[in-house]
């Protein structure tokens, strides 16, 4: 495909280098700088200039682009993007907004605003928060065949009963598959032999039951499903939306807003939530509300210095597991080596969601694993795919060692993969690849 990004920011970056190696990829930045920086570093044509101006996306080809990309850090400057293309071509626009009202509204009317498919960053980024509630160890998990699959990522402590054991032995779950182990920057394919190390972090795919039962054997100590006690620090957007998710989800979370109308426009909103009017840097007040109890705390405040202070006082009181929101992406991995448990990156977030789209192709669903490094893929099989009609061990052995078939559905069921199962045109295969074999299997499948 022929895709223009508008938006040369941390979003915008990101989904250009996952897409320059299998697109012809053109950005459009306002900032000179900015755009000679990507020609020189990635494999794309860099364009300076207005992304709003028809003469500037007319310098980038939008006539005969394939999709269209508005990934400002500015709602409106996206949205007009988005109208104006419409107005000069027929490339499939995408939106990325922070405010949930546009989204709202598009929803409403599918072609509203000019704009093909809208993501929304604080929503995202609420809803990758929540997934991983109630999953003790886990720090990703995404829905697979209308949520009779999971596919979930769980880091494994020294601690753990699953540490220095092998995949055989922890194995014990009739549901579930371990599809690939995350270790020290490599993917890897597991064996019946193969030893989980303390540090790793394991992808398992298969039944929201078993990928439970899989949690509670990894972290025994920490309370699983709606048992878990969750606390909120921060009223914001993406705080709001946590607690209204899980609030749908049966849970009922405490949160802390340090603003007097704030506090109580979400008391009156979160008819579920207890919500506490403090700052939650205030020891004696933590202390007072047995916050040290809980078991998973997101910090979701206006800044990452403050969210970082947050977790980290919240480890020393005793809670299980801290979850911060990350507006600098760069930071994310340097939070979680000085104590953050998972950090959340709203604009990584929602870069992966867009390339997940962009992925999508043939496929129902589409996960990234680890920053692009494997994708989890959901498939329907027709007669032409080299799976239909054939025993697995049969399939596989045509197909790279880094496929993985992960989980079946027939008609609604669940169906635990093995070597003699054959596949079935119409079944919907849930498998793990790694990236750079995607491309290849694609056809075939």
């Amino acid at each position: 495909m022929r895709v223009v990004i508008v938006g040369a920011g941390q979003v915008g970056s990101s989904i250009a280098a996952d897409l320059d190696e299998t697109h012809e990829v053109v950005v459009v930045d306002s900032d000179p700088d900015r755009t000679e920086d990507l020609n020189y570093t990635l494999d794309v044509l860099a364009v300076t200039g207005d992304g709003t101006a028809v003469s500037t996306l007319e310098d980038a080809g939008v006539e005969n682009a394939d999709m269209v990309i508005a990934s400002t850090d500015d709602d409106e400057t996206n949205i007009v993007v988005c109208s104006t293309v419409k107005a000069i071509s027929d490339a499939f626009t995408i939106a990325r907004v922070k405010n949930t009202e546009y989204l709202r509204t598009w929803q409403r009317s599918k072609k509203a605003f000019g704009i093909d498919f809208m993501v929304c960053t604080n929503l995202l980024a609420a809803e990758s928060i929540v997934r991983v509630v109630g999953l003790p160890a886990a720090r990703d998990v995404d829905p697979f065949a209308g949520g009779r699959v999971q596919m979930a990522e769980f880091e494994v402590d020294e601690d753990s009963p699953v540490s220095n054991v092998t995949i055989r032995e922890a194995d014990r779950f009739d549901e579930l598959t371990f599809a690939a182990i995350l270790r020290e920057g490599s993917v890897e394919i597991p064996h019946g032999e193969t030893v989980i190390r303390a540090g790793d972090r394991v992808v398992v795919i298969g039944t929201p039951p078993s990928v439970q039962e899989f949690a509670r054997s990894v972290a025994p100590d920490e309370s699983p499903g709606t048992a878990e006690e969750v606390v909120i620090v921060g009223g914001s957007e993406i705080g709001y939306h946590v607690a209204r998710l899980l609030e749908e989800r049966g849970f009922n979370p405490r949160l802390i807003e340090r603003d007097d109308l704030r506090a109580r426009k979400l008391a009156e909103d979160l008819p579920g939530t207890v919500v506490m009017e403090s700052d939650a840097t205030d020891m004696d007040f933590l202390e007072r509300e047995h916050v040290g109890d809980a078991d998973l705390l997101v910090a979701a405040l206006d800044s990452d210095e403050k969210n970082l202070l947050v977790s980290l006082l919240a480890g020393r009181l005793g809670v299980e597991r801290t979850v911060a929101v990350i507006d600098t992406t760069e930071y994310v991995d340097l939070f979680e080596a000085v104590g953050v448990d998972i950090g959340v990156s709203p604009r990584e977030v929602v870069a992966e969601e867009i390339t997940r789209f962009t992925r999508e192709g043939g496929a129902e669903n589409v996960a990234l694993i680890e920053s692009n490094k494997a994708e989890v893929l959901e498939i329907e099989v027709d007669e032409q795919s080299i799976l239909a009609g054939r025993a697995i061990k049969e399939s596989v052995a045509e197909l790279p060692d880094s496929v993985v078939i992960g989980a079946i559905t027939r008609r609604g069921e669940f169906i635990t993969p093995r070597g003699d199962t054959v596949v079935e045109p119409g079944d919907h295969v849930v498998l793990f690849a790694a990236t750079e074999v995607v491309d290849a299997i694609a056809p075939k499948l």
